[in-house]
């Protein structure tokens, strides 16, 4: 919240003293912040220093101005220009090491003072947790305040730090609390009990801090952090709210509008073909389960009438049913008779990309037999899926495909997003649906 805005402000400051080179200036600004956010200079950190900032800063704000200042070379031929765009380049970015060395010290200034801590909870009660529970105790410039420990009903007995309640008990003591951070280090249970917990809905609107399984672990796209000697990284937000949500149905919504008019005459074409092979009855319902458990009616178009709605609902699969004609097997295997589900996109029920919707009694089978299954229902469901561009159609493992929905919605971004769609419009040209 205080560097972006810090950040702007001494990247721009140079158009204040001349509007010369206001071009070069601006796009030089937008590229180092879209350098910064990439190379993680935005995430939040509990170890703050502008020695541990400056070679990625410094590195960052050189090829953006290299970026800008070979453009500008080519468009003004002129040495005398680009020297002097430098030297407002060479003010910006001594402005931009300046703003942050004060926010930094700013920041760490009132979290020492304690004017503004986050209650830390600490899942695991071994060594490592008995060391950050001291650490956090001693040094408040970390920001976090130590309130409390859970681990495996196990370690009641054998943990070195006290524990306040076992696992079962996080989501009640991070209310009770006012818990904002949770800290994992080294708990006594699997890693599917673990993520089960932290992944309730009280538990995870709390932020994700884990100490790395191998000391010595660097993050990822960064600088490493710790608190005091200890590793430390910040674990992804891995449900779609806030920012996140704005961006993927913001996206979602264009992505819908725009395919419902291009595609406009081949659901036309399509739904005439349905019509003349079925009669009546182009478009069908059923029932899906979507986000968060909740059922909707997906629409999609007729390829076969069912025997029932029994048979509707429980029946897995149709693929090599005789009562498929040579339209529906068409539609099928193109995906074609997936269409309509744009409309439920727009509606909001489901989004282009994301785990694909399945019926309610094999949710409810699926998940007793798979325990990472349900896990999938964290976010919308989609017209498409990793999994499915993945190979994993038809009669496949659905271990498989929850892992690969799990491991989409753990590592989504809008590139990713991206790459299952052009996957996809790759496997319908190539007619490798159902």
């Amino acid at each position: 919240m205080l560097t972006l805005p810090i950040d702007v402000a001494a990247l721009t400051t140079p158009l204040l003293l001349t509007q010369t080179y206001w071009r070069g200036m601006l796009a030089y600004a937008v590229l180092a912040v879209a350098t910064f956010w990439s190379g993680g200079l935005y995430r939040p950190r509990r170890h703050l220093s502008i020695l541990d900032e400056l070679p990625a800063l410094g590195g960052r704000l050189l090829t953006s101005a290299a970026v800008v200042a070979i453009i500008a070379a080519q468009r003004h031929s002129s040495v005398e220009y680009v020297s002097g765009f430098m030297r407002d380049v060479a003010l910006s970015a001594g402005l931009v090491v300046v703003g942050r060395t004060v926010s930094r010290a700013l920041i760490v200034l009132v979290r020492k003072h304690r004017w503004v801590e986050h209650n830390a909870i600490i899942v695991g009660s071994g060594p490592t947790g008995l060391e950050l529970a001291r650490l956090l105790r001693r040094h408040p410039r970390y920001g976090l305040r130590f309130v409390g420990c859970v681990d495996a009903t196990s370690r009641q007995k054998t943990g070195v730090l006290p524990l306040s309640g076992n696992l079962d008990d996080l989501e009640h003591l991070v209310r009770l609390l006012e818990c904002e951070v949770l800290v994992v280090a080294d708990p006594d249970c699997s890693e599917s009990t673990l993520m089960e917990t932290v992944l309730r809905p009280r538990s995870a609107r709390c932020d994700l801090w884990a100490v790395p399984g191998l000391w010595g672990s660097r993050s990822q796209g960064g600088y490493s952090d710790h608190i005091g000697a200890i590793p430390i990284v910040k674990i992804g937000d891995v449900t779609f709210s806030g920012p996140r949500w704005a961006i993927k149905r913001a996206s979602d919504m264009v992505f819908a509008t725009v395919a419902l008019v291009v595609l406009s005459p081949v659901l036309l074409l399509c739904a005439i073909a349905t019509f003349l092979a079925g009669g009546r009855g182009v478009l069908f319902r059923q029932e899906r389960v979507g986000r968060y458990g909740r059922p909707f009616k997906v629409i999609k178009f007729r390829t076969m009438r069912p025997l029932d709605e029994q048979e509707s609902q429980t029946r897995w699969s149709i693929a090599d049913e005789g009562r498929v004609g040579p339209v529906g097997r068409f539609m099928r295997r193109t995906s074609l008779d997936e269409l309509p589900q744009l409309w439920n996109i727009l509606c909001g029920d489901m989004s282009v990309v994301g785990p694909r919707p399945e019926r309610p009694h094999f949710v409810e089978k699926f998940s007793a037999e798979y325990p990472n299954y349900a896990a999938r229902h964290r976010v919308p469901v989609g017209l498409t899926g990793l999994a499915q561009v993945s190979g994993l159609r038809g009669d496949t493992p659905i271990s498989d495909r929850a892992r690969f929905d799990n491991y989409y919605i753990e590592n989504w971004s809008l590139w990713l997003d991206i790459k299952v769609v052009l996957r996809t419009v790759g496997e319908v040209l190539r007619g490798s649906g159902r």
